[in-house]
């Protein structure tokens, strides 16, 4: 995916089907330090607006971001797979 194509945020309903499994995954870890609260506070209020769909799939490690790719609907996996230069 080209810089300017970076930037530009996708469709409204890739936006939410990474934001939802985002949410997920986060909600599946222990929260004892308040880790999980800063994760979701980043998340939560974003929206689809220039990169925030990809800064959202850059928060987690490579593990997790196959857990997303996996939870994902295919469609928006290949975007996912293209703004990671994959």
């Amino acid at each position: 995916m080209s810089k300017v194509d970076y930037y530009n945020p996708p469709s409204d309903e890739v936006f939410n089907d990474i934001k939802k499994n985002s949410i997920k995954i986060w909600n599946t870890y222990d929260n004892e330090y308040g880790y999980v609260d800063e994760k979701l506070g980043r998340i939560e209020g974003l929206e689809n607006i220039q990169d925030n769909a990809w800064m959202m799939v850059s928060m987690f490690d490579p593990s997790n971001q196959f857990k997303l790719l996996a939870m994902v609907k295919p469609a928006t996996a290949i975007l996912i797979r293209k703004a990671r230069g994959h």
